[in-house]
């Protein structure tokens, strides 16, 4: 397989990694593979997404796939416009949160399933192998502008009226989410935005599109506490992620903004499934009972959380990595949605941020995910397993253990050798000493 197809999508640096012309071989091992009649495509800001879409389009045309092209869109209003519309399959071109040199392809089929490296990139692979480029006139292609049905799907997740005026710095990290911040919240005038980095630039001149690394924060942080902003909302490249600042500054982890979600869902929906990874949980389980919701622990990963959803009939899952899902939405994530009803959560709790998360933070004290490169991450977890034999144990996706008072997720990755470590525990001096044993015995392999 080459090395640009991953565990859940295809990816690659532009253009020696990933040109057109594998593009093209990609549109047409796509088409061909599933079959399909038709397909809708859409492309994030990067520099190279115009001419990528193109030539994956002019190869799912020549399999004689007509394709409806959607624009610059997030990766969400390709899974809308997939669910929604009913097209058959659907490409989305992003290299979600990497630097500006990457980009890539997501794949779904038909009902917003994606194609992921257990389930047909693999078959797509094979394949792709097996086709060469052939050169192309500009592909005729079907327009779409899917911005208005999409900001009316995402607002009907809460009551517009419900949210009371406040003032949110909104960062959308110079991807297309500040074109797509204006559309929705143009009907919530009771919000006064504070714009950063809204137009969208694929060469993202004011940080990377990953919020998650606290450098690429560093403005909205600044900005929330000068503007004395009730709130701060950053967005990755692709705009299916969406991160928080609260009132004071800080970031607010997934592991917390999942637990919240849990609570605005369930508010609305008692006695509903609720899903989410096994990486943190006490707070989520908490939260999910407290609120008359049934939780149910899953393994990480996108594809493995929407299996589980639709099996389970759940009407929620969350990923401490920020990855949020909804069944109302298709089973897909989202990185508006979230947004919306933590605004309506703050509204109807009368509270700030910092108040609404304090419970959680204050009982629930986490590690945050530690990454420890290993020769060997199976053998590494049977001694981390015989280490703590007197814990209570789980195998659901790598190891965890749990005690009274702590507990931990061990979990090897699915594209590097490195195994990922989480730590929660109800103290904070038992995080540190629990957290340093772990990863002494870690590094001592």
């Amino acid at each position: 397989m080459e090395g640009i197809f991953k565990a859940y999508d295809i990816r690659g640096v532009y253009p020696q990694e990933l040109d057109e012309k594998k593009a093209y071989r990609i549109g047409r091992a796509f088409a061909r593979l599933l079959g399909l009649k038709e397909l809708v495509i859409g492309h994030d800001a990067r520099l190279s997404s115009p001419s990528l879409s193109e030539a994956f389009s002019a190869g799912a045309l020549k399999e004689n796939c007509q394709v409806t092209h959607a624009g610059m869109v997030s990766t969400d209003m390709v899974y809308f416009a997939l669910g929604y519309y009913g097209y058959q399959g659907a490409c989305m071109v992003t290299a979600s949160h990497n630097p500006a040199e990457y980009n890539g392809f997501k794949l779904l089929k038909e009902n917003v399933i994606p194609l992921s490296g257990d389930s047909g990139l693999p078959e797509l692979s094979s394949l792709y192998d097996q086709i060469e480029f052939q050169p192309y006139p500009p592909p005729e292609l079907k327009r779409r502008d899917i911005y208005q049905d999409y900001a009316s799907h995402v607002l009907s997740f809460i009551g517009p009226d419900l949210v009371r005026p406040m003032k949110v710095v909104m960062d959308a990290g110079s991807g297309v989410a500040g074109v797509l911040a204006r559309h929705i919240f143009s009907s919530l005038p009771q919000i006064e935005i504070i714009p950063l980095n809204f137009t969208p630039d694929g060469r993202f001149p004011a940080h990377e599109p990953n919020p998650l690394l606290p450098e690429n924060r560093e403005e909205i942080v600044k900005a929330v506490l000068e503007k004395k902003a009730d709130l701060g909302i950053a967005w990755d490249g692709d705009a299916d992620r969406c991160f928080f600042i609260d009132d004071q500054g800080e970031f607010v982890e997934g592991y917390y903004v999942t637990a919240l979600l849990i609570e605005a869902i369930l508010r609305k929906h008692p006695g509903e499934k609720v899903i989410f990874d096994n990486r943190l949980v006490w707070a989520n389980l908490e939260t999910a009972r407290k609120n008359k919701g049934i939780p149910l622990l899953n393994r990480a990963g996108h594809s493995f959380i929407k299996a589980r959803m639709r099996q389970e009939n759940a009407i929620f899952g969350g990923e401490a990595s920020g990855h949020y899902y909804f069944r109302d939405n298709f089973y897909a994530d989202n990185g508006m949605i979230p947004a919306l009803l933590i605004l309506e959560l703050l509204s109807v709790r009368g509270m700030k941020m910092s108040q609404l998360v304090q419970p959680l933070k204050s009982k629930y004290f986490i590690s945050g995910e530690i990454n420890i490169r290993v020769e060997d991450p199976g053998k590494l977890l049977l001694k981390v397993r015989e280490a703590f034999s007197d814990g209570e144990a789980s195998f659901l996706d790598g190891v965890s253990v749990e005690y009274p008072e702590w507990r931990f997720n061990l979990r090897p990755s699915q594209t590097e050798p490195l195994v990922r470590l989480n730590v929660e525990a109800l103290n904070e001096e038992l995080l540190k000493k629990k957290t340093s044993q772990l990863l002494e015995l870690l590094k001592r392999g």
